[in-house]
């Protein structure tokens, strides 16, 4: 068994850091085609292009907020001028937002989270989905969470907005898959990545984040690009309208290792 993504045109959203980062790489290294898209840090999104160009590849820096319906319209465009289409879609960009129970919180920070996380996932989806339906093929990969499932005080923005990801992603499989295109997520855990360095490098923080894991380790960025890779290659054809959790066993009740 064979994965050959080889001259396949992927658009990763917040592409430029973190697991955007690692998910473009790992493409960019079974030969795809990657176009990075960011919002900040366009530094950091040019470095990229320029490694995977140095090793051969092909990759561009699109810039875009997300949540932006022009802006998307926009990146779209200049994808397909470059490209001439898309054939896999990884929506991860997205944010935490700040830690507040329900009545205490900003309500326009709580829409911020909702309309970059959700709102965001389903404007790029809806440009691919109209060159990839029309195409009949193609695939989408939405970034969830654990907490798609499992609650987070302090979080429901968050939360609330990556359950929503996974039953759109079910609904667009379902409007989809007669075209010949698949829709499916996958959900990190816990995962090593700049934006809970906080947690993962106290040593405290890291010792209670440990018993949420049977598997015994946080994850690691590569971890979930390996993921991506698999699902967006004919290796999984017949799978969508899913989540994939790469979560170390978190969504399986550690707590109850030990007894009910």
């Amino acid at each position: 068994m064979q994965i050959d993504l080889s001259g396949k045109r992927v658009l990763v959203t917040g592409g430029n850091s973190g697991l955007g980062e690692a998910i473009v790489r790992a493409f960019a290294a079974e030969g795809a085609r990657v176009a990075i898209n960011y919002v900040t840090h366009p530094e950091a999104a040019q470095a990229i292009v320029d490694d995977i160009v140095k090793a051969g590849g092909e990759a561009i820096a699109v810039e875009a907020d997300i949540s932006d319906p022009q802006a998307v319209e926009t990146m779209f465009a200049t994808v397909d001028k470059a490209w001439g289409g898309l054939d896999v879609l990884v929506n991860n960009a997205g944010i935490d937002g700040k830690r507040a129970l329900s009545w205490e919180a900003d309500v326009d920070a709580w829409r911020k989270v909702v309309e970059i996380n959700l709102g965001g996932a389903f404007l790029c989806a809806r440009e691919a989905l109209k060159g990839m339906t029309a195409r009949k093929a193609g695939v989408i990969i939405n970034i969830s969470s654990v907490h798609e499932v499992i609650a987070w005080s302090g979080y429901s923005d968050y939360a609330a907005s990556k359950a929503g990801v996974s039953m759109m992603s079910k609904t667009l499989a379902q409007e989809a898959g007669p075209y010949g295109v698949r829709v499916l997520c996958i959900a990190p855990g816990a995962i090593a990545t700049p934006i809970n360095a906080n947690v993962w490098k106290d040593p405290a923080g890291l010792k209670d984040l440990l018993t949420k894991i049977p598997i015994g380790r946080i994850g690691k960025p590569e971890d979930i690009a390996g993921m991506a890779v698999v699902l967006a290659s004919d290796v999984a054809g017949y799978v969508t309208a899913t989540t994939v959790f790469v979560d170390g066993g978190m969504t399986d009740f550690p707590e109850f290792m030990h007894g009910g």
